[in-house]
């Protein structure tokens, strides 16, 4: 497995902006020339340009995208792309897509970019790190680029943390919601459920989870709430009271009432209304003297 020294110092580590030539104003136009000077700005025709096959990002807001493009069409490419050479007039992008796929939309022939000379391993943590280290990157996608470095390069956590700059907790935390399921991962991914929904759900079966978010997604429950109800299903699970979490003939009105008390006071609430009477029952289970004496003392 390889790895890759200097990364301490983040995305600057690798890119060495510092080498990098960015004040010449007379860059020079790439056409057919064989090989080209590195570590020099360039402007290169954006056909000859591909998409980074180590991108770790699966969404590009097509809305974002536009503002980006108008912006473009205004002020131009400011801050260069950064690309490696990967064939005769060929080039792969490293860092910088977003820049790029907006040049197009603003009908741009040429964008400004840097030639670097990158392994693999070492193109693929740059495109993570780039990346990683901006704020719009889905959760989702941060945390499968955490997981590709540490598979390719052996990271510990700890060294994650480093080299993005986050804190360790935060990428610990984040990996971890690769545990969810696929599509509990892809409502995520697609920020129908934020990062507090996703991981209330995590000590949860894989088919929970999924009820759970669909419900999350059409009462708009708070992650207060959602963390309620798992607590309650965890400790039904736990004294054996578990009540299956699937849609059933109980009227929705009573279901609801049930949530909201059990919300409120913390504990299983059960409620069994007469349709005929208009009489019923409240129920509300505790699992310890403790527990009961809590309830006790919220009461007073």
């Amino acid at each position: 497995m390889t790895k890759l020294k200097g990364l301490g110092k983040g995305l600057d580590a690798l890119l060495a902006a510092s080498n990098v030539n960015l004040t010449n104003k007379d860059t020079s136009v790439v056409s057919d020339k064989k090989h080209v000077e590195v570590n020099q700005l360039h402007q290169l025709s954006i056909s000859r340009i591909q998409a980074g096959k180590y991108q770790p990002r699966r969404v590009f807001a097509e809305v974002e995208l536009e503002e980006l493009a108008n912006s473009i069409r205004q002020n131009g490419v400011i801050q260069p792309v950064v690309v490696r050479q990967i064939a005769k007039e060929r080039y792969e992008l490293i860092a910088g897509e977003r820049r790029w796929r907006a040049s197009q939309l603003a009908g741009l022939q040429q964008i400004p970019a840097v030639i670097r000379e990158f392994t693999d391993q070492e193109a693929l943590a740059v495109s993570l790190i780039e990346n990683i280290q901006r704020q719009d990157l889905n959760i989702v996608e941060e945390a499968e680029g955490y997981r590709r470095l540490i598979d390719e390069f052996g990271l510990t956590h700890e060294a994650l943390a480093q080299v993005t700059g986050k804190s360790r907790s935060n990428v610990s935390n984040t990996l971890r919601l690769l545990n969810l399921c696929c599509e509990v991962l892809d409502l995520l991914l697609d920020r129908k459920l934020d990062m507090g929904h996703a991981r209330a759900l995590l000590p949860l079966s894989e088919e929970k989870q999924l009820v759970l978010a669909e419900e999350i997604m059409l009462k708009k429950l708070t992650t207060a709430e959602v963390e309620n109800r798992v607590a309650r299903i965890l400790h039904a699970q736990k004294y054996g009271d578990e009540v299956p979490l699937k849609k059933d003939r109980k009227d929705p009105d009573v279901a609801q009432l049930e949530d909201t008390l059990a919300d409120k006071l913390g504990m299983m609430v059960g409620i069994k209304h007469s349709r005929s009477g208009g009489h019923g029952k409240i129920t509300i289970s505790y699992s310890s003297l403790d527990e009961l004496d809590g309830f006790l003392e919220r009461l007073n």
